[in-house]
């Protein structure tokens, strides 16, 4: 099963159309996918470690407007695992009425902040994205 991040639609977060701005949705899908892995994994020691998930690429598709006061529900999963990449799936729904206002598939990389280049996802990293994957 997916995790569930809600948001709250407000007013800063719209466009001039009374809809949520475009660029808004990937600060909502960041905050889902920080409160995805606080909430599925050991945050502070993954964040020790000195390897990094590093978004390389966001592919979004906008379905339906989110607008004013709109609770949003956003569902996160591990959608595949690759040697140096991962690919996140992530829904945002309106949880009224379950419509979907936008979905995405984000790809991560794991990056070595000290070496200061991608490396391959293995051992614990690995583990962990393997168990999400297979709960999606």
């Amino acid at each position: 099963m997916p995790h569930q991040t809600r948001i709250k639609v407000r007013g800063y977060h719209l466009d001039l159309y009374s809809h949520v701005n475009n660029a808004r949705y990937l600060e909502f899908l960041e905050e889902a996918r920080w409160t995805f892995f606080e909430d599925c994994a050991d945050l502070p020691a993954f964040l020790a470690s000195g390897i990094a998930l590093i978004v390389v690429n966001i592919n979004i598709d906008y379905r339906h407007p989110a607008t004013m006061n709109d609770e949003l529900l956003i569902e996160t999963s591990v959608k595949s695992v690759g040697n140096r990449s991962s690919v996140i799936h992530q829904s945002v729904k309106l949880a009224a009425s379950g419509k979907v206002a936008a979905e995405a598939d984000v790809t991560l990389v794991a990056y070595d902040g000290r070496q200061q280049k991608a490396v391959l996802i293995e051992g614990e990293l690995r583990e962990l994205l393997e168990k999400l994957h297979h709960q999606a």
